[in-house]
């Protein structure tokens, strides 16, 4: 049965996607499909045969994102240190699914658990901070060509300023504070978000770099405990790259994500920037 994480969710089960594969991509037709427990946010995972993995959209208009991996993660790809969701097909909709959806190459390596994330803070182990740096460094360093500057799908929230997200933060803090068994310090986050929109680049940022916009946990594979392989780029866009500091505060623990600050070199103000991010992905 289908786990819903969205009011919206679309009806997808294993049926569906066999249907969808044996009509469009019928070389598959003899290979066994399992839906995968670990399915992301944006995403249900199906693994089709030992090689391949069907990702279909949870929610309307989530094709769009699909589309845009396709077209353009082969420009990030060959400049990235770690493997990344390789497109082998696009699939268009059918069988009263309305998106289109993929199947791409199986990537090998775990994803970060909570497990992992706790031996990292009880041995101060760096190795995910250090791959999480050259990954982030990778992307800066990719040359934005001049169609991508004028893709609208390109520039969402996510590459934009804090002030552009400034009121949606604010909502979800005040929402917060109805939550009786929240034992979290509110005003304390609303402080520090209050004092991020004061810093240079919070309101107006003119960078245009890369992102992948959704550095998460549940995007990160390892393999012995280093960075691997990072999956879904549907967030992936152009803008200010601070967006992507965001998950240091979820992946990594505070003396580790000292080891990623001074391998990127960022200053004070793009440090907290990121960890505003961080408040506002999570509020």
């Amino acid at each position: 049965m289908s786990t819903h994480l969205h009011t919206d969710e679309l009806s997808i089960d294993a049926a569906l996607v066999r249907r969808l594969v044996d009509a469009q991509f019928p070389q598959y037709a003899a290979l066994p499909i399992n839906r995968l427990g670990a399915s992301g946010s944006s995403n249900v995972l199906f693994r089709l045969g030992e090689d391949f993995l069907v990702r279909l959209p949870r929610q309307p208009g989530g094709g769009s994102a699909i589309l845009k991996e396709h077209k353009w993660l082969p420009i990030l790809e060959p400049a990235l240190p770690v493997a990344t969701p390789r497109i082998l097909h696009l699939g268009d909709p059918d069988f009263s699914y309305p998106e289109q959806w993929s199947i791409v190459a199986w990537l090998n390596g775990r994803r970060v658990t909570s497990w992992q994330l706790n031996q990292a803070k009880q041995t101060g182990t760096t190795e995910l901070a250090e791959g999480f740096a050259e990954l982030i460094l990778a992307l800066r360093r990719v040359a934005v060509p001049d169609k991508a500057l004028d893709a609208p799908h390109l520039h969402s929230y996510r590459g934009a300023s804090l002030q552009a997200y400034d009121t949606q933060t604010r909502i979800n803090i005040e929402q917060c504070r109805l939550l009786s068994d929240l034992d979290l310090d509110l005003d304390a986050a609303l402080a520090l978000w209050e004092k991020a929109l004061t810093l240079p680049g919070a309101t107006e940022s003119r960078q245009q770099n890369w992102h992948h916009g959704d550095l998460v946990a549940e995007n990160l594979l390892t393999t012995d405990g280093r960075l691997s392989g990072v999956l879904d780029f549907g967030s992936m866009g152009i803008g200010d790259p601070t967006i992507d500091l965001h998950g240091a505060w979820e992946v990594l623990s505070p003396a580790v994500r000292e080891t990623l600050r001074q391998r990127l070199g960022v200053d004070d103000a793009e440090w907290l920037r990121g960890r505003a991010w961080a408040l506002a992905d999570a509020s």
